[in-house]
């Protein structure tokens, strides 16, 4: 059967503002049959009853749809030509139980585990940051334990969170105590501001993670910083897990949790371009919260970065 190669919806075939709003206005594909036929797929997780300060990251994967229509399908900086050698569509949102944060959960992890019998890579549009756990699980009864680049202002590894052990700032040290990290191939960017004790940020170094505080980054490029990622978690599978808030409220205002002195929106585009050539089995772009950004400028910032991370996945030809 000769391969498919699903195009983003031209803005000369219909008006930008005008057709269904999927992601990049690729198809939206539902039956097994299709697929089973892609290679990536954009997934929706509608949830924000993880969230702890601001909610509304409910309504992130619908409005970054709808701010990716301005998107391309040539990467005119890298070369990457995606849709020339991947079979990629949005298959919509998991239908979560926005009433039951732990039957969500179980929930997202059932919609992944589909997802990865299936051979698709998913490309995540969250979404509080909860929902990294259940999709670490899924990949991990495939991938075995993974490493991870996880850009954010805070480590997620709290012990609980008003006494609930899965919450949007529990993630990684529940990820790391299920088995499906690979310690030594971990790497969190951007973390800052403060923390209950001198100690918060020390319980992930003590896991063999390589913490990168934001005041790392101030001031430069992250291309040498991506080398040394590069060298750190290669070798096994890797999944990139971006919450917005890691970038400076200033240009990603729209989140639930925002921290000052974060990174650039070019920082951010150089931590994905510099995760090419590893082997990255998925990855998220989680904390968008619409409501806290009339603008939609957080939406079109989070549509492009995984624009990014879809060419940065392996088989993606350059031109």
């Amino acid at each position: 059967m000769e391969k498919t190669f699903h195009q983003p919806l031209g803005g000369n075939e219909m008006p930008r503002f005008g057709g269904i709003a999927t992601m990049m206005r690729l198809p939206h594909i539902q039956s097994p049959e299709e697929k089973r036929q892609l290679d990536a797929a954009f997934v929706g997780v509608p949830l924000d009853i993880g969230t702890s300060l601001r909610s509304g990251t409910r309504f992130g994967p619908r409005e970054i749809r709808a701010q990716s229509v301005m998107i391309r399908p040539y990467n005119m900086a890298t070369g990457a030509a995606p849709f020339d050698s991947l079979n990629v569509a949005d298959i919509g949102d998991v239908a979560i139980n926005t009433f039951n944060l732990l039957d969500a959960v179980r929930i997202i992890e059932e919609a992944y585990d589909e997802i990865v019998e299936l051979g698709i890579k998913p490309l995540t549009l969250g979404g509080d940051h909860t929902i990294t756990l259940p999709i670490l699980r899924a990949l991990h009864k495939k991938y075995g334990k993974i490493g991870l680049v996880h850009i954010d202002a805070h480590a997620d590894v709290n012990d609980h969170m008003f006494g609930e052990k899965i919450a949007h700032g529990t993630t990684f040290r529940r990820a790391q105590e299920e088995g499906l990290l690979d310690s030594q191939r971990v790497v969190q960017i951007g973390l800052r501001a403060q923390g209950y004790t001198a100690e918060d940020f020390n319980w992930s170094r003590k896991q063999g993670f390589r913490v990168v505080q934001a005041e790392e980054c101030w001031h430069k490029s992250l291309e040498p910083l991506m080398a040394e990622v590069r060298e750190k978690v290669g070798g096994g599978p890797v999944y990139l897990s971006f919450d917005i808030d890691g970038i400076d409220p200033a240009w990603a205002p729209g989140t639930g949790t925002p921290e000052i002195g974060g990174l650039t929106t070019i920082q951010a585009i150089e931590i994905i371009r510099g995760c090419q050539g590893l082997d990255l089995i998925g990855g998220d772009l989680v904390e968008v919260s619409p409501p806290y950004d009339t603008t939609g400028n957080t939406s079109l910032l989070g549509a492009n970065l995984l624009y990014e991370m879809l060419c940065v996945l392996p088989g993606v030809q350059r031109r």
